[in-house]
């Protein structure tokens, strides 16, 4: 199994993030410990499809959810793809494999009133941490950037002259995002708490740690719950729902949909399209104000 080399080849060339690559490593060991029990099988780089369906079948009967299924079965392929490329073999034997059918899954962004909550009545402490961590939320809110991007986010990527931030988003793809006149402000405001720390250890990336060290993905996560909890009831708060909530925003003010999908670093416009069904209601609004038969 050459299991070591497809995660060399995830975290270098494809560039995924640690988590990401964590948990493709916990599928592939999951499979194959399932070979190895059931099957006997202890190398899993020959496996036939109908033993990957029978694997299927234990998931399913474990209550395992189709979505989390699919993931796992994607894990798999991704690694067959990897050992074509290496051309360990020529065959993938999940080619043909269609996924299973998954239930619509809808995130509800947060409604403008509670990012106007969270960004100016929240009484955020005057020490360096507080300075962070409205900056961080403000951030995540006026750039849309994701988790990762703002982890990765360097002091040099800042630019106070052109007014721009420069992120490094998913396969080392760069883009330019403007920034705003109060976004300004409070990175000059966070940037004077992060000089006087009394050890600075990553001193090139933006956000820290108050030990001087680069943010980590929970720490990130229990902030944005942590202050949420504090302005809105939904059940579930996240960096990513606060991307979800930057382009819904956009989409309801009239913003155009290209623009929207180069802020957002998508490949493809088909998955910023996801974003408009939020946008409905607003277009509704909209339709009836604009059009001449509107109010009758």
């Amino acid at each position: 199994m050459f299991l070591s080399e497809f995660i060399s080849y995830l975290s270098l060339e494809k560039n995924y993030s640690k988590h990401t690559v964590k948990a493709y490593e916990n599928d592939l060991l999951e499979f194959s410990n399932f070979c190895l029990t059931n099957y006997d099988v202890d190398d899993i780089d020959s496996i036939e499809y109908n033993i990957v369906r029978f694997w299927i079948v234990e998931l399913s009967e474990n209550k395992i959810n189709n979505r989390s299924i699919n993931r796992k079965i994607a894990s798999l392929k991704a690694y067959f793809k990897f050992l074509q490329k290496i051309e360990v073999t020529d065959v993938n034997p999940l080619n043909k494999h269609k996924a299973l059918k998954t239930a619509k899954k809808i995130e509800i962004p947060f409604s403008e009133l509670e990012m106007e909550k969270v960004l100016s009545e929240i009484e955020y402490k005057e020490d360096f941490e507080g300075r962070r961590d409205e900056l961080l939320i403000h951030v995540l809110y006026v750039t849309g950037i994701r988790r990762a991007e703002v982890i990765a986010l360097k002091v040099v990527d800042v630019d106070f002259e052109a007014m721009t931030i420069k992120v490094l988003g998913k396969r080392n793809k760069e883009r330019i995002i403007p920034m705003l006149i109060e976004t300004k402000k409070k990175f000059v405001d966070y940037l004077e708490g992060r000089e006087k720390l009394s050890e600075v250890v990553d001193k090139e990336t933006m956000f820290l740690t108050k030990s001087g060290n680069k943010l980590y993905e929970t720490l990130v996560y229990r902030l944005i719950k942590k202050y949420f909890r504090e302005v809105s009831s939904k059940v579930k708060t996240s960096p990513h729902i606060l991307r979800h909530t930057f382009a819904t925003h956009l989409l309801n003010k009239g913003a155009d949909l290209n623009a929207v999908k180069e802020l957002l670093g998508h490949s493809s416009l088909a998955s910023t399209q996801v974003y408009t069904h939020n946008s409905i209601a607003e277009l509704k609004k909209v339709h009836a104000k604009a059009h001449p038969r509107g109010n009758k």
